[in-house]
């Protein structure tokens, strides 16, 4: 019956329904009117989308729907629900009677009763970590302290709880700490491959060392990054676009300090006082399909924007995947003392 409790009106704001969905394990929400009859639904890749689209979070959540959902009526066969599920590269298959009130949802998860993804996730580890010295003269970044763990063991902890168990960490500078800590994963109850950097390569040139063989897409992450990341919606929202690799963003607001002077040619025409603009930036996590990791040369430095070019003059499709969750980027000492500060009260 959780289906009923992912019941909204039209009229629900969308930070609302963030939270709906988030809360509840189907993540869907579907819109309905006052007779319960289907008008729409909204899925995580559907409010993201709207993020990109610049729509905001206290907008309607009718700006952001799909107003023709694909339906089904009660279908006992599973197997004939699987193969429409699959057919139309979908998750969600909301099931109405003859009226097109909701009467129930089918999910492909339930459908396959599978609780591990078969995804990799590769954890670039191997900076030097400069810019926070002195804390990285003795200790690779990944291994500081947040709270009571390793930086890089609640990067581990988070994948595992969403499902995932099969990990390759990029190693280089002080390799053996983090070797030693964390052994072959069966601590954790996972298995953990190392990519041993001899030298610098850059953000994604040891990529051309992965040595495993996988038709999944692969998750890429910096292992100084700390965030409450959906990393199931993330595969999900990659297979969803069908694109060759899914780059996530976060949005980055920049407010000029002054009094813009707005001009036409040699004339004033307005003015706007510290307006605020806003960009999306790297955020450092990647999914890409495995044909991707061919791209970059075997052994040599590499870096992502590297990559992504080259991908883009080739007319691959790149996906863009905006993070609404808790994300910090622990690069400068000051990062490092906000991660910590935030850390009781965001994973906890």
């Amino acid at each position: 019956m959780d289906w009923k409790k992912v019941l909204i009106p039209p009229q629900t704001k969308i930070q609302e329904t963030i939270k709906i969905i988030d809360l509840h394990s189907l993540q869907i929400a579907l819109v309905i009117n006052k007779d319960h009859k289907l008008l729409g639904t909204v899925t995580d890749g559907d409010i993201r989308r709207g993020i990109l689209n610049g729509i905001p979070l206290d907008a309607s959540v009718e700006k952001i729907m799909n107003k023709k959902p694909i339906t089904i009526p009660k279908i006992k066969d599973k197997k004939n629900i699987l193969n429409i599920l699959k057919i139309n590269k979908l998750r969600h298959l909301p099931v109405v009677d003859d009226t097109g009130c909701v009467i129930g949802i089918e999910r492909l998860e339930d459908l396959l009763d599978s609780s591990k993804s078969e995804n990799w996730v590769v954890i670039m580890a191997g900076g030097l970590g400069s810019r926070l010295g002195p804390l990285t003269n003795n200790c690779p970044k990944p291994m500081l302290p947040i709270g009571d763990k390793p930086l890089l063991e609640i990067i581990l902890t988070q994948f595992i709880e969403q499902g995932f168990h099969q990990f390759c960490f990029s190693i280089n500078y002080k390799a053996e700490q983090i070797k030693t800590f964390f052994g072959d994963g069966s601590k954790w109850g996972v298995f953990i491959h190392y990519i041993h950097e001899d030298r610098k390569m850059g953000t994604v040139g040891s990529l051309s060392l992965f040595p495993k063989k996988t038709e999944k897409p692969i998750i890429v992450m910096n292992g100084d990054i700390l965030t409450k990341i959906n990393f199931e919606q993330l595969i999900a929202f990659h297979l969803e676009h069908q694109g060759q690799a899914t780059v996530a963003v976060r949005a980055y607001d920049f407010q000029v300090p002054y009094g813009v002077v707005k001009v036409n040619k040699d004339r004033l025409i307005g003015f706007e006082e510290k307006p605020v603009y806003t960009n999306f930036i790297n955020a450092g996590v990647y999914v890409f399909d495995p044909a991707v990791l061919v791209k970059i040369p075997g052994n040599s430095y590499f870096d992502i924007n590297q990559l992504l070019n080259i991908m883009l003059t080739t007319g691959e499709q790149i996906a863009i995947f905006p993070i609404r969750e808790y994300w910090i980027d622990i690069g400068e000492i000051k990062d490092f003392n906000q991660a910590r500060l935030d850390f009781n009260e965001v994973f906890k």
